[in-house]
């Protein structure tokens, strides 16, 4: 059951660190894109004044899993994660707060101007009518 959890949370997980990052592209998913980069910045800042700048849950719950797999040499940061397994480099963590955090600013940059623009696209078209 772990070894399928673990499998779920690094499919799950990277998919959505995708969608946080290319979510706002396609006018379809730009609204959920936005919400779900709204509620990453609030685990990371908010949630990260009590367990650490940059929590994630998602990143603890996987975790958990891996540690009842026997797999306890994790790193603090799921990117982090990410880059060691895909690239076998050993990256410093503060390269990868870096990084992350320019990632999410210019993801919540590029949604947040996409979603004013349609919402300024539809507000015009409505007063058209």
């Amino acid at each position: 059951m772990y070894a399928i959890l673990d499998k779920f949370f690094f499919v799950f997980h990277s998919s959505l660190i995708l969608f946080n990052c290319f979510g706002w592209a396609w006018k379809k998913t730009r609204k959920a894109n936005l919400i779900v980069i709204l509620m990453t910045v609030f685990s990371w800042f908010i949630l990260g004044i009590w367990y650490g700048y940059g929590y994630c849950p998602c990143t603890d719950w996987h975790w958990q899993v891996r540690e009842k797999l026997g797999l306890y040499n994790n790193p603090d940061s799921y990117i982090e994660f990410l880059i060691e397994t895909f690239t076998g480099l050993d990256v410093s963590r503060t390269f990868v707060d870096i990084f992350a955090l320019i990632l999410l600013v210019v993801a919540l940059l590029m949604s947040l101007i996409t979603n004013i623009m349609d919402w300024r696209k539809k507000k015009k078209g409505d007063q058209n009518v």
